[in-house]
C-alpha cells in the first residue's frame, strides 16, 4: 500500500516537472526590460484583459469604454488602441504602464481600427455614421471624418500607407481613400455585404470577402477596377493572407470549409473541410502553417500549407474566434467567446520518441465576458525596469 501511495503522489510531480522542463527550455530570455503582452477586448465587461506572455498569467484588467470591439497595436510606439462601439470613442492604452492615457471621440458605432505602418495615423470605420475617422496618433486628435458608403465595416490601410480600403456593407461597394489628401478617390461596386479586407504586401490588389454572396472580390488598388469575383463557400467571414502574399485563406463559416485563393491569377485553387463554422484563420510567419478557429466545434484546426493537409485538430474553449501568435511563434492564443477565456497552445519540436507531440495545451486563462478580439504586443521598456 505504501508503494502504491508513493507512485500515486510522485507521478503527478514528475509530470509537472516534465511540463516545466519542456516549457522553460523553449522560452527565450530577452532580458529584464523585455515585455510581451496579449490584449483582449471583453465586449460585455467594458474591459481589456492584459495577459503576460512571459508567465502566461493575467497581469491586469483595464477599464475602457462601452462595448469594446476593435483592437490594434502600434508597431512604432508602445500603445494599444481600443474601439468602444457603445460609447463612440477610442481608448489609448500605454503598454508600458498598461493604463488608459487618452480617450478620443469618433462618430457613430465604430467597430474597427487600423494603424498605418509608420505608426502616425489610425483609421476608424464608423458604421453608424457612414464615415471614416482619421486620427493623428502623436497629437491624439481626429484630423477629419471622410464620408464613405453605408454601414462601413472595416477600414484597412495599405502597407505603403497610401490607400485605405473601406468595405461598405449596405452599399455592396468599397471606397478607396487617398491618405495624402484625405479624400475618396474611387468607389467600386463589388459583391453583396462586403466585410473583411486583405491587401497584398506589394500594394497592388485588395481582396474583399462578401458574406451575402459567397464571393471574394479582387480589386486593383491603383485604378479601383474590379478584377474578378471569385466563388467560395457560404458566408466567407475572414481572410488570412500568407505573409508572402501568394495565397489567401478564406474562412467559409456556413460551409465548414476553407477556400484557398491564388492571388497572382485571381483563382480559387482548392477548398477543403476544416471544422464546424470556421471563424478566423492565421498563417505563421514562415508561410508554412494555417491555424483555423472552428466556432461551432470548439476546436482549432492545423493545416500544413506545404503538404496541403490538415495535420491536427486541437480542442479549445467554447466558441473560439480570435487567434494570435506569440513573438516567438511557439505559442498560439485562442480567444474563446463562449467560455470567456484564452487557450494557450504550445508548439514544439519533439526531440525524443517519448516526448509529447508537436502541439499541446499549455494553459487556459480566464478573461472577461464575451471576449471578441486579441492582439499581441512585444517591446523593450524605454526606461530601465524598476
Amino acid at each position: 500500500m505504501k508503494k502504491l501511495l508513493l507512485i500515486v503522489v510522485v507521478l503527478p510531480i514528475l509530470a509537472g516537472l516534465g511540463w516545466w522542463y519542456f516549457h522553460e527550455r523553449e522560452l527565450t530570455d530577452y532580458g529584464p526590460a523585455y515585455r510581451e503582452y496579449a490584449y483582449v477586448t471583453n465586449g460585455k465587461s467594458n474591459t481589456v484583459s492584459v495577459i503576460d506572455l512571459r508567465t502566461f498569467g493575467l497581469a491586469k484588467t483595464i477599464k475602457v469604454g462601452s462595448e469594446p470591439t476593435g483592437l490594434a497595436a502600434n508597431s512604432k510606439k508602445n500603445e494599444i488602441y481600443v474601439v468602444n462601439t457603445g460609447s463612440n470613442n477610442i481608448s489609448v492604452i500605454d503598454a508600458e504602464r498598461n493604463a488608459v492615457v487618452a480617450t478620443i471621440g469618433v462618430h457613430g458605432k465604430p467597430y474597427f481600427i487600423d494603424v498605418a505602418a509608420d505608426g502616425k495615423r489610425a483609421f476608424v470605420a464608423n458604421s453608424g455614421s457612414a464615415n471614416v475617422s482619421v486620427i493623428d496618433l502623436d497629437k491624439r486628435v481626429v484630423l477629419g471624418n471622410i464620408r464613405v458608403g453605408a454601414s462601413p465595416g472595416l477600414a484597412r490601410v495599405s502597407p505603403d500607407g497610401a490607400t485605405v480600403v473601406v468595405s461598405n456593407r449596405e452599399d455592396n461597394s468599397i471606397s478607396l481613400i487617398d491618405t495624402q489628401h484625405l479624400t475618396v478617390r474611387e468607389t467600386t461596386s463589388v459583391c453583396q455585404q462586403p466585410e473583411d479586407i486583405a491587401i497584398l504586401p506589394d500594394n497592388s490588389k485588395a481582396f474583399v470577402a462578401c458574406t451575402g454572396s459567397a464571393q471574394v472580390a479582387s480589386v486593383d488598388l491603383k485604378t479601383g477596377k474590379l478584377l474578378a469575383l471569385l466563388d467560395v463557400g457560404k458566408t466567407p467571414v475572414h481572410l488570412a493572407l500568407k505573409p508572402d502574399g501568394g495565397e489567401l485563406m478564406v474562412s467559409d463559416f456556413d460551409s465548414d470549409s476553407i477556400s484557398i485563393i491564388e492571388t497572382s491569377n485571381n483563382e480559387v485553387g482548392s477548398s477543403f473541410l476544416i471544422g464546424t463554422q470556421p471563424a478566423r484563420g492565421l498563417v505563421t510567419g514562415d508561410n508554412s502553417r494555417l491555424y483555423v478557429s472552428n466556432f461551432g466545434s470548439n476546436t482549432v484546426a492545423v493545416y500544413d500549407i506545404d503538404i496541403g493537409k490538415m495535420i491536427a485538430t486541437l480542442p479549445v474553449g467554447s466558441h473560439p474566434g480570435g487567434l494570435a501568435l506569440s513573438q516567438s511563434q511557439n505559442y498560439l492564443l485562442v480567444l474563446n467567446s463562449g467560455s470567456g477565456d484564452v487557450t494557450v497552445i504550445q508548439k514544439r519540436t519533439p526531440k525524443k520518441k517519448f516526448e509529447p507531440g508537436e502541439y499541446s495545451l499549455l494553459t487556459m486563462i480566464p478573461v472577461g465576458v464575451q471576449p471578441n478580439n486579441i492582439v499581441v504586443k512585444s517591446f523593450v521598456l524605454s526606461a530601465p525596469a524598476r
